[in-house]
């Protein structure tokens, strides 16, 4: 396992010696969200009964931040290799398909993790918030990383280039993470938007997460783990698949 754990200890400090651009950046970001929408918001929406705007705000832009930056390391530490030609490093180490996929899946959720922490820890300057199911609250923060973590890995290995991986984020990542509920409940939404916003994965991930803290959501908590569970699974036999094969990665 040292070639696993070496492969994870240089993932996890490859995106901490600039963790002012891969952690602080993405915690003033959701900053900013928190700022600009509570404050124009907070007197005029109230999603659940007794919750502020601002407290039902948190944890989906913590979720939002989470996902994005599980997405980025994995995916811009493949396609980085790829592009200056040292992925033939990783490719020559008697490394296993699945030891490669788990250090890079474990390092992904780490990153998402701990930006998805600074911004519960600087959101405790504007409000305390509940705890109602931490173990919820971790399931899906694990599961959520790991799910965006490998379709991270999917991702730096079919893209070739530095603007098919851009064209992937904000085509694909970026779009299902507005779209999933982060400022808002489906429930406000018309009933055709509603039956669409069930089809995004990201949704289940934000409104169990959600739970998680208020005990209230827009679906039971137990559906939106079994989706987020089951959709983590077929990604990574998916990423599994592609890693044995040496698709794009082998010539």
């Amino acid at each position: 396992m040292i070639g696993m754990w070496t492969l994870f200890k240089k993932e996890i400090l490859r995106f901490w010696k600039v963790s002012f651009q891969t952690v602080a950046a993405p915690v003033i970001t959701a900053l900013l969200y928190l700022l600009i929408f509570s404050h124009v918001l907070e007197s005029h929406v109230q999603v659940y009964p007794g919750i502020s705007y601002t407290a039902f705000l948190i944890p989906g832009l913590m979720m939002m931040s989470l996902l994005q930056n599980s997405f980025a390391n994995s995916s811009s530490s493949l396609i980085q290799a790829k592009v200056m030609g040292n992925i033939v490093f990783l490719l020559l180490t008697p490394l296993a398909y699945w030891e490669v996929f788990l250090a890079f899946l474990a390092a992904a959720i780490i990153r998402g993790i701990v930006v998805g922490g600074c911004v519960w820890l600087v959101s405790l300057f504007y409000i305390d918030l509940p705890v109602a199911h931490p173990f919820l609250i971790l399931a899906f923060a694990v599961l959520g990383g790991g799910m965006l973590g490998a379709l991270g890995i999917i991702a730096g290995i079919w893209a070739e280039k530095f603007d098919q991986m851009a064209a992937f984020q904000n085509f694909i990542i970026m779009p299902l993470s507005f779209l999933s509920g982060v400022f808002y409940s489906i429930h406000s939404l018309p009933p055709f938007w509603q039956k669409v916003s069930h089809l995004n994965p990201f949704f289940y991930m934000i409104d169990g997460f959600r739970y998680g803290f208020f005990g209230t959501g827009d679906i039971d908590p137990t559906v939106s783990l079994a989706m987020v569970a089951v959709s983590f699974l077929a990604l990574s036999v998916l990423t599994l698949q592609m890693l044995k094969s040496g698709y794009k990665l082998r010539g």
